[in-house]
């Protein structure tokens, strides 16, 4: 187990991001002036992507609806853990597509589903346990029951066509996995009966069957988000060692390091430490999250962190960038995501 304990990175990628499309039979429609085919999107997820459902879980820690989250956000703190813009949001406006609301916000059905909906929550992971110590969390498996039970029921109503017919005209986005590492294995190594490569091989499995559930329900184009949180966190560099999976697959070294170590067009960038002010634990706080109404760096451009653990909108939109439209496969496997939206 000591080897699998690195002091020097925390890694948490074992994939870049994996855009696939698989065949449909499905009615034609228009496409817009760049030949994109997709009508929308379905996000899920934990915090990386959660754009509010958090906001109105009782008895969650893991909210970001107050200042200085969304500082930098049209419409100010609206439960994004960022500054601005999240990778969602920025792979909405490449693809020219409004913003994808939360599943949880009352106002979410009827006409507001038509371009997707967003079900991710933060703390969240793939096993249904993970974040149970940040409270409540929608696990993996409750997202896509309520994208099945809720969703889908009320998409087929407002459209007048069947699942089947309509789900290939959407993304599938799926940014999960890092909190079952961050938050359920490594805070259980003492008790936990596993190995790493037990664990990695059972979260695989059901991540696995997860993603057949979508495909059986009708998704055919999906778009898989490597794991969080790129290079050492705030959150891990604050302890003696970051721990770094490891497995048969390379781990990518690309992106990655890249955003944590090549300099921005306004200078260096700072990889070790958090824009807002964050709370350690033996100051009341979790390690992770802004302290409430607390202070942000003034050029958060300059930040890979804004707070322990997620990347400010500056990284964001670079991560979103090479997701749409780089041809590098170290960055994005198979096909990006814009000649994904043209099949």
């Amino acid at each position: 187990m000591a080897s699998q304990i690195i002091s020097s990175r925390l890694l948490l990628l074992a994939l870049p991001v994996l855009a696939c499309v698989f065949p449909c039979s499905c009615h034609a429609r228009a496409t817009d002036n760049n030949g994109a085919r997709i009508r929308g999107m379905f996000v899920f997820g934990s915090s990386l992507v959660d754009n509010g459902n958090n906001n109105f879980l009782k008895n969650s820690i893991a909210k970001a609806d107050f200042l200085p989250y969304g500082i930098d956000f049209p419409s100010g703190p609206s439960g994004r853990f960022t500054n601005g813009k999240n990778v969602i949001d920025l792979l909405c406006d490449q693809l020219k597509l409004p913003l994808v609301p939360a599943f949880s916000h009352p106002s979410t059905q009827g006409r507001k589903i038509i371009h997707g909906v967003n079900y991710a929550s933060g703390a969240s992971g793939i096993l249904d346990d993970t974040g149970s110590r940040a409270g409540n969390a929608i696990s993996l498996n409750q997202q896509l029951r309520n994208f099945e039970e809720v969703t889908l029921p009320d998409l087929e109503a407002q459209m007048g066509f069947r699942r089947r017919e309509l789900l290939p005209e959407f993304l599938f986005v799926v940014g999960t996995g890092g909190n079952d590492y961050s938050f359920n294995y490594f805070l259980r190594q003492s008790t936990a009966n596993a190995s790493l490569e037990v664990f990695t091989a059972n979260l695989t499995k059901i991540l696995s069957g997860r993603l057949q559930k979508l495909y059986r329900l009708g998704g055919r184009k999906f778009v898989l988000m490597a794991l969080n949180p790129i290079g050492c966190s705030p959150m891990m560099s604050a302890t003696t060692t970051c721990p770094v999976l490891t497995s048969s697959s390379s781990i990518l070294t690309g992106l990655s390091e890249r955003l944590s170590e090549t300099p921005s067009p306004e200078g260096s960038k700072d990889t070790t430490s958090s824009c807002c002010e964050v709370m350690a634990l033996n100051r009341g706080g979790n390690g992770v999250l802004c302290k409430k109404e607390g202070k942000a760096c003034e050029d958060r451009n300059s930040h890979v962190f804004f707070d322990g653990l997620h990347p400010t909108e500056a990284v964001n939109i670079q991560i979103a960038t090479k997701a749409y439209n780089s041809n590098l496969t170290s960055e994005v496997y198979p096909i990006n995501v814009k000649q994904l939206s043209m099949f």
